[in-house]
């Protein structure tokens, strides 16, 4: 595996708080400028070396249906084309049969084999991606406030104190991740997609919201858009008064993985962190919640520089993942990820379940086998890595951790949290399901000790129907 190195850059040396980020030597520049992959260019996958032809027609044929992107980064630096199929990053970016059912995989074949027209082929996609469960956990349903008649597109506020904003510009990626949990943003499909690039109606909507504390800005990626539009969206909050009690900025992005020159190389990156840098000075916590399935991707020089860059400009690096199947079902390759990432400056934030969505059978891991790779990886690194919290369910009433199994009152079972609720009180409040080792989400479990429903579960009516 490649591993491309930066001229000049290895030595972190942080420039002085009262300065503005330095620029980096033209030398240390990369060839080119970002370039997408995307399937008209599954053909170039060939030239890698060990993509079989029936590995590149199940490319096809996936893709048909799932978003696929990629850029020349990832093929050239993060991918160890000897491992394939079982290196990690390729199961990350590349569609494989697996990811659809196989009577969907053989519908979609067929239409391919004979060419079928581009309506016929479309339609077969968008009856396949709505029995996917393209958006999980009442994120259309329940999620998207409205008041007086307004409607907020491209805003989800499930908790008290934290809302999401979904900026129009920034609803792609520098790649695709196999596993998303929001393809459903990437298809093409109007009707599945939640954005907006009205920053006045979000500035407007959190003003009217003194509780919320904090904006996550996800997606897609906000990283991909332009540095003048997330200063159209970042700037109000040094400059309103009426946005004050948003403290806590946070940004979701994969770049670092993906495309972690946007931080270096690209002709913004250096606007970009100063306008991170004006962000902290104004008294707000911005947290960059990055995405690392691996530790696989930390391992070129250039993704050390972006680390290196964002943090110097006192903005703090979480990184959060989901626990996947082909990918990292490992506890080994967990605490390798987390020591690194402690060591780069990264503070360990989430590990995940895989969510109920997308081509789940191909990754999900029942909740037993979460418990286990989390425990055993956490047994493995030092307190500055336990700020880990896991695994953890994003579920449609809230984040829920599984804490472990145990026996109680003579009954096998699941001890379980809730990390955030959509009702306050139910945060911090342990409670009991029946131990099921096949169980891969929270609605395929059951309330323990002969009870009869969870004890969220009339509320969660209250805020559902």
């Amino acid at each position: 595996m490649s591993i491309q190195a930066i001229p000049g850059s290895a030595a972190p040396r942080d420039w002085p708080r009262t300065h503005r980020p330095r620029r980096l030597k033209e030398a240390s520049r990369p060839i080119g400028k970002y370039q997408a992959l995307t399937r008209k260019h599954l053909d170039s996958v060939a030239e890698y070396g060990n993509v079989t032809a029936d590995d590149l027609f199940a490319m096809r044929v996936v893709s048909a249906v799932l978003p696929f992107r990629t850029n020349r980064y990832v093929t050239e630096n993060l991918i160890d084309w000897d491992r394939i199929p079982d290196d990690p990053v390729y199961q990350i970016v590349f569609p494989q049969r697996g990811m659809l059912e196989d009577g969907d995989f053989r519908r979609m074949a067929d239409l391919l084999l004979r060419e079928a027209p581009a309506q016929e082929v479309a339609r077969a996609a968008a009856e396949i991606r709505a029995r996917l469960n393209p958006h999980p956990a009442g994120q259309q349903e329940f999620n998207i406030p409205s008041e007086e008649g307004e409607v907020f597109e491209g805003l989800q506020h499930k908790y008290r104190e934290t809302v999401l904003f979904f900026p129009s510009q920034g609803q792609t990626c520098h790649a695709y991740c196999t596993f998303c949990f929001r393809w459903a943003q990437f298809v093409g499909e109007k009707e599945l997609k939640i954005s907006s690039k009205d920053a006045e109606g979000l500035h407007r909507y959190l003003a009217a919201h003194p509780d919320v504390s904090d904006i996550l800005m996800t997606g897609g990626d906000p990283m991909i858009m332009k540095t003048r539009v997330m200063e159209g969206y970042l700037r109000p909050f040094i400059e309103d008064p009426a946005l004050a009690h948003v403290q806590d900025i946070r940004i979701g992005t994969k770049s670092l993985t993906f495309w972690p020159h946007r931080f270096v190389h690209d002709d913004d990156a250096d606007d970009l962190l100063r306008l991170l840098d004006d962000v902290v000075r104004s008294g707000r916590h911005v947290a960059i919640m990055a995405h690392f399935n691996h530790w696989q991707e930390m391992r070129t020089d250039v993704v050390r520089e972006a680390i290196r860059r964002i943090r110097s400009t006192g903005a703090v690096i979480r990184s959060q993942a989901p626990l996947l199947a082909r990918i990292n079902n490992d506890s080994d390759v967990w605490a390798q990820m987390w020591r690194e990432q402690v060591r780069l400056g990264i503070i360990p934030y989430y590990m995940f379940v895989e969510r109920d969505t997308g081509p789940r059978q191909y990754f999900e891991v029942p909740l037993v086998r979460c418990w286990e790779v989390f425990r055993g990886a956490v047994e493995q690194v030092s307190g500055l890595a336990r700020t880990v919290r896991g695994p953890s369910m994003s579920a449609t009433p809230g984040k829920v951790e599984v804490l472990g199994v145990q026996e109680v009152a003579g009954e096998k079972v699941f001890v379980l949290r809730f990390l955030q609720g959509r009702d306050p009180d139910w945060v911090g409040r342990p409670f009991f399901a029946k131990y099921d080792p096949d169980a891969m989400w929270l609605d395929q479990l059951e309330p323990a000790f002969g009870a009869d429903s969870f004890f969220f579960e009339d509320g969660l009516r209250a805020f559902t129907g």
